[in-house]
């Protein structure tokens, strides 16, 4: 069964993985990119966050130990 539209960019926007929503969906990766690139690209800024915030507690890690 595949979700409405706005389920999908729902899921993608609230940072599900790009290749679970597909299998939820009942898409392959290269469709949803496709069909999302908006919406995925839109998690550039998030995945951004995510890459900073891991590596300041990489780092804060290394100066504890």
């Amino acid at each position: 069964m595949t979700q409405p539209k706005a389920g999908i960019s729902f899921w993608l926007a609230s940072g599900v993985d790009p290749t679970e929503v597909a299998r939820r969906a009942g898409h392959s990766v290269a469709v949803l990119h496709k069909f999302y690139a908006k919406v995925l690209d839109g998690r550039r800024d998030q995945a951004n966050a995510l890459i900073e915030r891991a590596m300041r507690a990489a780092a804060q890690e290394g100066e504890a130990v």
